[in-house]
Formats: C-alpha cells, sequence, structure tokens
C-alpha cells in the first residue's frame, strides 16, 4: 500500500507540472487579448516560471533531504494551487507574470520529492518500473496539456486553466499525506548558510535568462553575452564557496558520484536535442510545408506515443540489459529520429519518442537508485535541472542554427546540429553501471509522522 500511495502521490506531482508547462502554450493568445499584453509580456510568462523552477531545483531538494520529502511536497503543492488560484484572479499581466514566477518556486519544491519519494518507498529491485510508470505519465500528462487548454478555453476561458489546478493540487497533498516513508536521517552537523543557494540560483536564472535571448538576439548580442558571463562568474563563486563551506549544497558524495554525473549529463544533452528538434520541426512542417498547427500535432503523435508506450519496454530492457546499454541504445535512437526528421515523416517522430523514453527511465532511475544515502532529494533537483535547462540550450542552438528561417533548406543544418548535440550522451552513457542492481529488499523502515 505504501508503495502504490508513493507511486501516486510522485506520478500526480510531476503530472501536474508537465501539464501546466503545456497548456500555457495554447492559451498564451486568449490570456494576451484579455489582459491587452504585448508579445514580450506574454513571453515573460512563460520565462519567469521557467527561470524560477531552473533557479530553486537543487536547494528544493536539499531542504527535502534535511527536514523530509513528504513536508517539501506538500508544501510545495499547496503553494501551486495558491498561485494557480492568484493568476486566475489575476487583474493585469503584471500579475501574472509575477505569480507565475510564485509558481515556479513551488514547483520546483515538489519536483524533487516527487522523485525522493519513490527512492525511500521502494526497494532497488522494484524502482526502475515505478519510474517507468512516472515516466509515462509525464508524457501523457504534456501531450494531454493542449488538448485541455484548448477544451477549456473553448468553453470557458484562459483562467479556468488554471482554477483547474487547485482541485487537482488538494487531492496530490491528500495523497501525499497517506504516504508512510522513512523519516530524514539525522540532519549533518553544521548549518545550510544562504551564500550558496543564493549564488546557484542566481548562476542558474543567468544562464537560463541569457539561453532564452538567443532566437531573439542571436549568441553574439550583448546581453546573451553579458548573461552567460554572469553565469560564469556566479558559478565560480559558488564552486569556491562549496569547497569551504561549513556544510555545502551539493555534498562531496553527489558531487563525486559517476553514475549520478553521468546521467546528469545525459539528460542534458539528449532533451537539449530533441527540444531543439520539436522547435524546427514546428517551423518546417508549418512554414515550409504549410500544415496547420492541428496537422502538426497530429504528425507529432507518434512521438508521444512511443514516449509513454516505450516506458514499461524501457523498464524491462534496463533490468536485463543494465543501465549502459539501454542508455545507449535510448541515446542512438534519438539521434537517428532527430536526423530523419527533415523528412517530416511520422517514423522519425516515433524512433525519437521510443529513445527518448529509454534514456528518461535509465537516467532517472540511476540518478534516484544511485543517489548516496540520504541526498535523493539533491539528485532529484539535479537531474530537474538538467531537465528544464536542456530545452532552453536545444532552442537556442536551433534557432542559432537557423531554425525558422523559413527556406525549404534551413531545416537541415539545425537538425545536423541537434543531433551532434544529443549524441554527446553517448560518451555520458558508457559511465552509467554496466548491470542491473539486485538488491535484496530493505527492512520495513519506521513511518514518518504526518
Amino acid at each position: 500500500m505504501r508503495e502504490r500511495m508513493a507511486l501516486l502521490a510522485g506520478a500526480a506531482g510531476a503530472m501536474l507540472v508537465a501539464l501546466d508547462g503545456t497548456v500555457l502554450v495554447v492559451v498564451q493568445p486568449a490570456l494576451r487579448r484579455d489582459l491587452g499584453a504585448g508579445v514580450a509580456q506574454v513571453q515573460w510568462t512563460s520565462t519567469a516560471y521557467l527561470l524560477a523552477v531552473a533557479a530553486f531545483l537543487v536547494v528544493a531538494g536539499r531542504l527535502g533531504d534535511r527536514y523530509g520529502h513528504t513536508r517539501l511536497l506538500v508544501t510545495g503543492v499547496l503553494g501551486f494551487a495558491a498561485a494557480s488560484a492568484g493568476i486566475a484572479l489575476a487583474p493585469g499581466v503584471g500579475w501574472v507574470i509575477a505569480l507565475r514566477a510564485v509558481q515556479g518556486v513551488f514547483g520546483a519544491l515538489l519536483q524533487p520529492a516527487t522523485l525522493a519519494l519513490l527512492r525511500l518507498a521502494y526497494p532497488p529491485e522494484r524502482l526502475g518500473r515505478a519510474v517507468a510508470v512516472r515516466t509515462a505519465a509525464i508524457g501523457a500528462a504534456a501531450a494531454a496539456g493542449p488538448l485541455v487548454g484548448g477544451a477549456l478555453v473553448a468553453l470557458l476561458d484562459w483562467r479556468a486553466v488554471f482554477l483547474l489546478n487547485v482541485p487537482a493540487a488538494l487531492l496530490i497533498a491528500a495523497l501525499a499525506l497517506a504516504v508512510r516513508v522513512p523519516a530524514p536521517e539525522p540532519p549533518e552537523p553544521g548549518r545550510l548558510g544562504p551564500a550558496g543557494p543564493v549564488l546557484l540560483a542566481a548562476a542558474l536564472a543567468a544562464a537560463v535568462h541569457a539561453l532564452a535571448g538567443v532566437p531573439q538576439d542571436g549568441w553574439t548580442a550583448a546581453p546573451v553575452l553579458l548573461g552567460f558571463a554572469a553565469a560564469a562568474g556566479l558559478g565560480a563563486l559558488f564552486v569556491r564557496g562549496e569547497r569551504r563551506a561549513e556544510l555545502p549544497l551539493v555534498p562531496a558524495a553527489v558531487a563525486r558520484s559517476r553514475p549520478v554525473a553521468a546521467a546528469v549529463a545525459l539528460l542534458l544533452a539528449v532533451s537539449a536535442g530533441m527540444s531543439g528538434a520539436l522547435f524546427t520541426a514546428t517551423f518546417l512542417l508549418q512554414d515550409v510545408r504549410g500544415l496547420s498547427p492541428l496537422a502538426t500535432g497530429i504528425r507529432v503523435l507518434p512521438l508521444t506515443a512511443l514516449m509513454v508506450a516505450g516506458a514499461p519496454v524501457a523498464a524491462a530492457a534496463l533490468r536485463r540489459y543494465g543501465p549502459r546499454l539501454t542508455a545507449l541504445a535510448g541515446t542512438a535512437l534519438v539521434v537517428l529520429g532527430i536526423a530523419g526528421l527533415g523528412g517530416g515523416g511520422g517514423v522519425a517522430f516515433g524512433v525519437l519518442g521510443a529513445g527518448f523514453a529509454a534514456v528518461m527511465v535509465t537516467a532517472t532511475g540511476t540518478v534516484v537508485g544511485e543517489a548516496p544515502a540520504g541526498y535523493a532529494g539533491v539528485v532529484g533537483g539535479l537531474k530537474q535541472t538538467a531537465m528544464n535547462v536542456g530545452p532552453s540550450l536545444g532552442i537556442a542552438v536551433a534557432a542559432g542554427a537557423g531554425a525558422g528561417a523559413g527556406a525549404a533548406g534551413a531545416a537541415g543544418p539545425p537538425l545536423a546540429a541537434l543531433a551532434a548535440l544529443a549524441a554527446l550522451g553517448l560518451a555520458a552513457a558508457p559511465l552509467l553501471p554496466g548491470r542491473a542492481r539486485k538488491a535484496a529488499p530493505e527492512p520495513e523502515p519506521a513511518p514518518e509522522p504526518a
């Protein structure tokens, strides 16, 4: 029962965030008309959320490791609901942007906890199957987002999209409180100072903001270069402070873990390649081949279908062949899928979805399963950070290589660059464990007080 409740709470929490991320794309035109907003302001409704999530994921995971992941999940999901209700009642676009940033902070609190709960509730030999279910749920929610958003806007208005989050979040909070997982390890000696979290959050926010500006301004624009310089400088200060900190934000056991580092690098490369490829393919299908948005969505359906259906297959392959071979095969499929998108056929999208499912299940299972004891939250935060920074990197690479130029042959160079970017995962995959770990079931832990 504990395992099922943890899986329900973890998968539902991840689905809430995935659905919210894709549903907004559909409602932005209606939001713009209703609030009289400009294009740049509407773009910031997405950018503010992305910056907040990327900046606070690692910090949230570390807090969960020290104070309990159930507590962080409940706090995050209730705050997410409150911010959603505020957006639904917002009188102007400035309020929407500010509340989207608040929503991003609470989204960052709940995301690492959804993974950490699985690590705490499941024995190692059954963890891969739970991760596969969570991955399939995320794919289904992301695919359903545009459909749900379109239906709500047609029947009601854009505000109903955010109101829908409130009852869903309350249900997830109730599920999380029903989960009985082990209490957190006794806190490490020392105090987690504010300098490390602030520096890391600022560095990640600067990097994501700079990447978000590349499609419009280019790689050599002064604001973009200034953003990258700020991210590098803040990152250097963070690393220096971590070496001297009484209690580092990223513990040494995590920083030295080769499987965790390899899995995070793999997710960063593959998510960047796939997101940039979808960005490029959208322009190719609509601007060059003249397909409607609906026809484009139908053409992309094999990606979602194979991602959902491929997750349990990837879990079975992971148990039989181990993380290394499964990740190599999945990354190779992603590279082949990206390279074949120039033809615009459904087969390439299906190959891309199957490969991405294999990489997601393998890398997520490795990150969570290989996390040093007591640090499931911080490694979950690192994993989610890679999944949030990767798409910004991929879209920046695609735009820099000419995606969206409108010419018939313009998709070739971006897709080649993105295939090469995803292929970097082939260098990280061999660093994963060679065989699946088969551990004996752990003894039943004492429940954490709700």
